[in-house]
């Protein structure tokens, strides 16, 4: 029998905005990597830094030392513009988090110290409705290499894939120690880069109303010393943004992921921060009634990060694994917690997703309400059913691996092997799961009087802007399983 001809789930216009071609591309795991490479990338820019994120915050070292003396990212950042003046250096950063760090006297002190250099400018965006956030993060070198990812340059986010118990170097800037933490993000080269910068552009120019400079010259290269995981691949770029002045409302990335779910066949893995978003969860439910159903698999957080996170998205979280456990094959779907070696959680901030490996997504948004209409977020997919990219199953399959094989502490081939025996990713997991390093299912706790009726009623996690201001009991968790399911399911 001839092999099935795939059909790409990533469509211009209908889930996705562009897709350009990445002369290379490479996942890049926790922010220990991520920040060494930024330092080079930054170094090595000629005419353009453009820094885009939901945080950024100055103190932070991008190569933290034992001694606690390492230098901090606002100084990094004054030595650059002072060894290269004609190189720009532009960030920006969503205001509410930002007028929040003005409290800081070291963040005052380094902003002032920018304000009067003139390569660097720093900018609030507050370009978006009431209650909504900037939430991208997107890194561009010179309108050629070009980061996307879920890494925000912020306090708390440093870790190393072994997710040591005792890091001594995973400190806050005035020395407090902080959970282990599990990111990823994704460095691209070539049109793609040039479209996060059209991104970025665009963005700057909406919250600030300033033109970014033309540049006199070709990209920054590729880092030599850096070997890809994709070569000559075309990659999806998917977006999320509220209506807002004169511009249209996109949920390019909310579609994205209801195309994927009803596309897999045999499993759809996810790492994300947050699982709210009832239209998503309804998609999983109506997959696992069908006879022959795929795996989903989600690797998350114990507890949101903070306790409004907690009251707004983990008693979603709950009610909504608890509707699709009705579902037919409801044990097809599984969420697992990362611990370390001595039993701590390991607090989960990537946004991936593999799709039956031959389709990789990595960016900003989470699977919650807000990151499907209300924030600004951006998302890269490479699909193996464009024709540029029939080569890449065996290294998204590889890459997958290496994510299961970090969070379970064995080799990524004894990931592969066992895969290969069972055919489920659940077995696999549950199979290598155990005392040390390891991930174990998520204890689903009884959401409280006020976690349930906050989440019922989505008050902190609504699914656009304007229900903001509606009433409760206009719309929650619930409504998209009764819509596709009928009473049945509000049991």
């Amino acid at each position: 029998m001839a092999d099935k001809i795939l059909q790409p789930v990533v469509q211009q216009g209908r889930n996705c905005w562009r897709i350009e071609r990445a002369d290379s591309a490479k996942m890049i795991v926790d922010a220990a990597d991520y920040y060494a490479l930024l330092e080079g990338l930054m170094q090595n820019a000629r005419e353009r830094i453009l820094l885009i994120g939901w945080d950024f915050d100055p103190r932070i070292a991008l190569k933290p030392t034992a001694s606690g003396k390492a230098q901090s990212l606002g100084k990094f950042l004054l030595r650059l513009a002072k060894d290269k003046p004609n190189r720009d250096i532009d960030i920006l950063r969503w205001n509410f988090g930002g007028l929040k760090q003005f409290f800081s006297p070291t963040i005052v002190s380094t902003v002032l110290r920018w304000k009067m250099t003139k390569s660097i400018r720093f900018r609030l965006d507050s370009a978006h409705p009431l209650g909504c956030s900037h939430h991208q993060k997107v890194a561009v070198f010179d309108d050629h290499l070009a980061v996307c990812g879920g890494i925000d340059v912020a306090d708390r986010r440093w870790d190393t894939p072994e997710h040591k118990d005792d890091d001594p170097l995973r400190v806050q800037p005035n020395g407090k120690a902080y959970e282990p933490w599990h990111d990823v993000t994704m460095l691209l080269a070539g049109p793609i880069g040039g479209a996060l910068a059209d991104l970025g552009k665009e963005r700057w120019k909406r919250a600030t109303k300033e033109e970014l400079t033309p540049l006199r010259q070709d990209g920054e290269n590729w880092p030599k010393d850096l070997t890809p995981d994709f070569e000559n691949v075309d990659v999806a770029i998917s977006r999320t943004r509220a209506e807002y002045g004169d511009v249209s409302e996109l949920r390019e990335i909310e579609q994205l992921y209801i195309d994927m779910i009803m596309a897999t066949e045999k499993f759809l893995y996810f790492e994300n921060q947050y699982f709210s978003s009832g239209k998503i969860a309804a998609a999983i439910a109506e997959r696992l009634n069908e006879e022959n159903p795929p795996e989903f698999i989600m690797v998350m957080p114990e507890k949101g990060d903070g306790w409004l996170e907690q009251k707004a998205m983990d008693g979603a979280r709950v009610m909504l694994v608890r509707e699709i456990a009705k579902s037919k094959y409801g044990k097809n779907f599984r969420i697992y917690v990362p611990h370390t070696k001595g039993g701590a959680p390991i607090y989960v901030h990537a946004k991936v997703a593999v799709m039956d490996d031959r389709l990789l997504r990595i960016g900003s948004a989470n699977l919650n309400n807000r990151s499907m209409g209300l924030d600004s977020e951006c998302d890269v997919t490479i699909d193996a059913a464009l024709p540029a990219n029939a080569d890449t199953p065996p290294r998204i399959k590889a890459l997958r691996e290496n994510l299961l094989a970090e969070h379970l502490h064995v080799s990524p081939s004894e990931i592969s092997r066992l895969y290969g025996e069972t055919g489920s990713l659940a077995k696999v997991i549950e199979t290598l799961s155990g005392d040390g390093k390891t991930l174990e299912w998520l204890d689903l706790e009884q959401p409280g009087p006020l976690d349930e009726f906050i989440a019922n009623n989505e008050l902190l996690d609504p699914t656009r802007p304007d229900a903001v201001f509606e009433a409760p009991g206009e719309h929650g968790v619930k409504s998209y399983f009764r819509r596709r399911f009928g009473r049945r399911y509000m049991k």
